[in-house]
């Protein structure tokens, strides 16, 4: 889930150009024998991981970047990418290869389509369907669905009453201070954000009751109360319980579906195409348990992406 300034997004393209192609060193990490078989068509093959830049999407990358290891590539760690506008155009524009992106994404943003649909497999068939047209390939979808959410100060939830977002936006239109809302960038100005919110739930939230904040310090300001009570937040976020917020029923069913997927270039898709079948099993074993622990792991624990992913597909068998 989760665009970004233009010029942050360009500087993060020139310098992805600038340095970062598919000819770079490959990952330092390594993945032993697993369940995961080699392909031989893959041997010595670049392939150049991306990712955004927050817990989940860090575990992810690296997720991939291991599965690809096992299978025989040579995956090259791009992960880290500020912005989603930013990703996007490096994958569409082959400065990576691959990286894990969430059906709502694409539909609402790249895709720019209004209709809602409430159907996990029903959206990603209509999205990779479209995406298919600008050479982005979809592979399985994970069950995992990082969705945006609003969540809420436990003591001032009971105060106030609220339990479901149309409490929220009655509170917004009562008592504007009480629904003081702490958001990140991108939930600011996205359709799948803010601005759609209060249109489908008819509220306005006052300039001074938005508080716009890096994504990472929303959950302990709404934990401790002091500049806000509400906040966007994403719903297999390890933090909500660690800080132990109140998600907000979305009881008009605005926020899309996030389910990730890989998203891969259509022409390396077509060139490997044993790659689906290896990346297929690992992206229907993220559930929404599963995110949620290994996001905590990273966001509360302190762990690096890179082990907590290591562990994860040990575990789980992918990888020796």
């Amino acid at each position: 889930m989760r665009g970004l300034s233009t010029v942050a997004a360009l500087v993060s393209l020139a310098v992805l150009a600038a340095g970062c192609t598919i000819e770079d060193e490959p990952t330092k990490a390594e993945a032993g024998a697993g369940s995961i078989e080699k392909i031989d068509a893959l041997d010595g093959v670049t392939i150049t991981v991306g990712s955004k830049e927050f817990d989940e999407q860090l575990v992810l990358g690296q997720i991939a970047i291991l599965t690809l290891q096992a299978a025989g590539a040579d995956p090259v760690d791009q992960t880290n990418i500020t912005g989603t506008d930013a990703v996007r155009q490096s994958l569409v524009t082959g400065q990576i290869d691959l990286y894990w992106e969430y059906t709502g994404t694409a539909w609402v943003s790249f895709l720019k389509q209004t209709e809602r649909v409430t159907d996990p497999e029903q959206l990603f068939d209509k999205v990779k369907t479209l995406d298919a047209e600008n050479d982005v390939t979809w592979w399985a979808r994970a069950p995992g669905n990082d969705t945006y959410a609003i969540a809420a100060n436990r003591a001032a939830a009971e105060e106030h009453g609220v339990t479901t977002i149309s409490d929220y936006a009655e509170l917004a239109k009562s008592n504007p201070e009480a629904a003081s809302t702490c958001m990140g960038p991108e939930f600011n100005s996205r359709d799948d954000g803010l601005p759609g919110l209060t249109a489908m739930y008819g509220f306005t939230l006052p300039d001074a009751q938005r508080h716009e904040v890096n994504d990472a310090v929303v959950y302990t300001e709404v934990g401790s109360g002091k500049t806000c009570d509400f906040g966007s937040v994403a719903s297999t976020d390890g933090r909500i319980p660690a800080q132990d917020l109140i998600v907000l029923e979305d009881d008009k069913s605005f926020f899309p579906i996030y389910n990730p997927a890989i998203t891969i270039r259509t022409e390396l898709a077509t060139k490997y195409p044993g790659l689906e079948d290896v990346f297929t099993p690992i992206a229907e074993a993220l559930d929404d348990k599963t995110l949620l622990a290994l996001n905590e792991q990273v966001s509360v624990e302190g762990a690096a992406p890179e082990k907590v992913a290591a562990d994860w597909l040990r575990d789980k068998g992918f990888i020796g």
